[in-house]
């Protein structure tokens, strides 16, 4: 394990170098970790929340409009007085709710207030196109050059007004412009759309079955988001000549495959965006593949710097060695272990969903058996205790048998949170 530490920032790498003759897979999990003197050393950017309410026909069913309204005013008495807001209209075309005339207002008794008198004339009605509410708060975040710009999109139903196509271009376009958090209420929404918005604008997705417990997530985002006062950090990554890099994944807090957002920035030379932070710690997993070398040989495999404003504020150093003597090369980083053993059950626990919905039981049951097996092992006990929603499993022989019959909300929230792993800490 190697750390260099500078600035209120730490970049730990955490490795088994010994690789056997031949071998040529390299794996690290390198952990990022900022400390509150590092993001309090700027001075405060300044913010804005956009909160992007579905308004369509469905959310009049039940209480989920109530819950809506009540969650977007929890969210604005937990913004610090003076931070911009602004509140859009989702049906199947955006619209400008509060304020009306201009980008945005700071938060403030008056500015609230106001808020929720536009909030109780609303009515819901018509329908559904997300990538529409994307493009209006993009549109907004460009009124707001510099700034740290947070949403919170809601919705209830799918995305049934656009195409794919043109929800996953909006996406594209809004990427590194604004951070969007998803949640979705009742069970009629898609956790794979909600996913895809999440993912691409460094979000988190989650179901909110019950109306009633909308205002407590909405409040408890915006606190997160609000407690991030660091735009953009990037891990950049070189590899010597001959080596390539073969996957970079954020393993904690969420499982999130970054390799695709690789921006090519010099020779052997690639960078990975990781989106706004405030005193955190992220864990990745970077697996490069080199040139063999002979016994004895020792390589620098990958320099991992992390970036803030074009400046190199923190680095580590994934290391390879060739020797012959297994008991040195069979070792595991217990750490690289846990992790490819948490992205497994992610895997397993989609994997198993799908073939459950598409009727395929056998798969569906040897994919959820594995799931409870690696929950099991990695002490992932949130993941193990939504398992329980979907399977039963008999303590005595530890055998697995799908649920007859399942609640919707139990099988979304299992395929929604199936990303969130369990940590190993520095030094495990």
């Amino acid at each position: 394990m190697n750390s260099v530490a500078d600035k209120g920032i730490s970049v730990v790498v955490d490795q088994n170098e010994y690789l056997a003759d031949g071998a040529a897979t390299v794996d690290a999990v390198v952990t990022v970790e900022t400390g509150a003197d590092f993001v309090a050393a700027g001075p405060p950017p300044e913010r804005v929340e956009i909160l992007i309410i579905d308004c369509s026909g469905s959310m009049g069913n039940g209480k989920k409009f109530e819950g809506a309204r009540r969650a977007t005013m929890a969210a604005l008495d937990a913004l610090p007085d003076g931070t911009r807001f602004a509140i859009v209209q989702g049906t199947s075309v955006a619209r400008l709710v509060y304020p009306d005339d201009v980008p945005s207002v700071p938060a403030d008794a008056a500015t609230r207030a106001a808020a929720r008198k536009k909030l109780d004339k609303l009515r819901p009605d018509g329908g559904t196109a997300m990538g529409a509410w994307l493009g209006l708060a993009r549109q907004l975040t460009k009124k707001h050059d510099g700034a740290m710009v947070h949403a919170i999109l809601l919705t209830d139903g799918k995305n049934e007004h656009e195409s794919p196509e043109s929800l996953a271009a909006e996406i594209a376009q809004s990427e590194g412009m604004f951070t969007c958090d998803c949640r979705g209420v009742g069970t009629d929404w898609r956790v794979d759309e909600l996913r895809a918005i999440a993912s691409a604008l460094h979000g988190t997705v989650d179901i909110v079955a019950d109306p009633a417990h909308l205002a407590a997530d909405f409040a408890a985002m915006t606190h997160t988001a609000m407690a991030k006062a660091i735009p953009e950090l990037t891990l950049r990554v070189w590899t010597p000549a001959g080596a390539t890099v073969r996957f970079v994944k954020q393993v904690a807090p969420a499982i999130e495959d970054l390799t695709a957002r690789r921006l090519e920035t010099g020779a052997q030379v690639g960078e990975y965006p990781l989106g706004a932070w405030g005193a955190e710690e992220r864990d990745y997993h970077v697996q490069v593949r080199v040139e063999p070398a002979a016994p004895g040989r020792e390589k620098l495999a990958a320099r991992i710097s992390v970036i803030a404003d074009g400046e190199i504020i923190g680095q580590g150093l994934v290391r390879a060695v060739w020797t012959t003597e297994t008991e040195l090369s069979a070792r595991i980083s217990r750490r690289v272990a846990h992790y490819t053993g948490q992205a497994e059950l992610a895997d397993a626990v989609q994997e198993g969903l799908a073939a459950r919905k598409n009727g395929d039981v056998e798969t569906a049951t040897a994919k959820l058996r594995r799931a409870v097996q690696l929950a099991a092992e990695s002490g992932n006990e949130s993941t193990a205790k939504l398992l329980r929603g979907v399977v039963e499993v008999d303590e005595r022989d530890g055998t697995v048998r799908l649920r007859s019959r399942v609640e919707a909300a139990d099988e979304m929230a299992l395929d929604a949170r199936s990303t969130k792993t369990a940590r190993v800490r520095k030094g495990s």
